[in-house]
């Protein structure tokens, strides 16, 4: 069995293995604008001077109120208080301006921090489709939209194929935020940010909600099963005020990696097709 050899000066990797090497383990943007050494020990601050108390001075607190405790940052949150606090302000916004507003100063989400930009939504707010991923890529997270880079121009294909474009559609994902390196939102991540989602499907109160894959379908339609069992599938999305027909579908990021798929995914597309005309004769 060969050994790796051991690391020389000579053997040191070049800027471009390196910046190559970065890309592959998902780092592609920068978070500031210096770097950071984050091994290096931090500067302690020297210790104040003792100073004798005077005995004549009156308290502090008999002279002032207390002081205001700030709120804690997102990664000192406990995820449960994270969860509630994100519950009770989704239920206060009245419209889609109003939940926006309160997701750009929502800071119970450490994906906030590490995000270029806040993701809502792009489309029409009076759709009578909605389409639901499950969080936004680099190009959303430059853009600040949903659904722009490859797969984005892979939907808009697909939704012009039953006559409809962005103008006639809504689009959003359940996390508003890009995960660092396009990793996996966490569970935690996800249930926080799905008061906000679901407060969003509610304040557009579409006809019919499609999901983009399985993280979307699992997180808004209460299932566990896969996307190959869930596809194609009608579902009822509960608001609390009405049921909306739901429909789950492949992502058109995994259409993109297996083109194989593209033949269901039309299926489903001409099924969304006739229940918007359904929808309409009946209206």
């Amino acid at each position: 069995m060969s050994q790796t050899p051991a690391m020389t000066p000579d053997s040191a990797p070049t800027v471009q293995q390196l910046l190559a090497f970065y890309l592959e383990a998902g780092v592609d943007c920068a978070l500031t604008d210096e770097p950071v050494n984050r091994l290096s020990e931090p500067d302690v601050a020297p210790a104040p001077a003792k100073t004798e108390p005077r005995e004549a001075a009156p308290s502090r607190s008999m002279m002032q109120a207390p002081a205001v405790v700030a709120a804690p940052r997102a990664e000192t949150l406990a995820p449960e208080v994270a969860i509630q606090s994100a519950r009770e302000a989704a239920r206060t916004a009245p419209t889609l301006e109003a939940l926006r507003a309160l997701l750009e100063t929502f800071d119970g989400c450490a994906l906030k921090s590490t995000a270029t930009r806040l993701v809502f939504a792009d489309g029409n707010p009076q759709a009578r489709i909605m389409f639901v991923g499950e969080a936004p890529g680099r190009e959303e997270d430059i853009e600040g939209l949903p659904f722009v880079g490859r797969s984005g121009q892979l939907l808009n294909r697909m939704i012009a194929a039953i006559g409809l474009d962005r103008g006639s559609a809504y689009i959003a994902n359940v996390i508003p935020w890009r995960p660092p390196g396009n990793r996996t939102p966490t569970p935690q991540e996800t249930q926080i940010c799905l008061p906000f989602i679901q407060r969003q499907i509610e304040l557009v109160n579409p006809d019919v909600l499609v999901t983009l894959g399985n993280p979307s379908t699992q997180t808004l339609l209460s299932t566990r099963e896969g996307i190959m069992k869930t596809r194609g599938r009608w579902f009822d999305y509960d608001t609390g005020t009405r049921k909306i027909r739901a429909l789950a579908t492949f992502h058109p990021a995994y259409l993109l990696r297996s083109p194989s798929y593209k033949r269901m995914a039309w299926l489903d597309l001409r099924a969304i097709a006739k229940a918007l005309e359904q929808a309409k004769s009946s209206s």
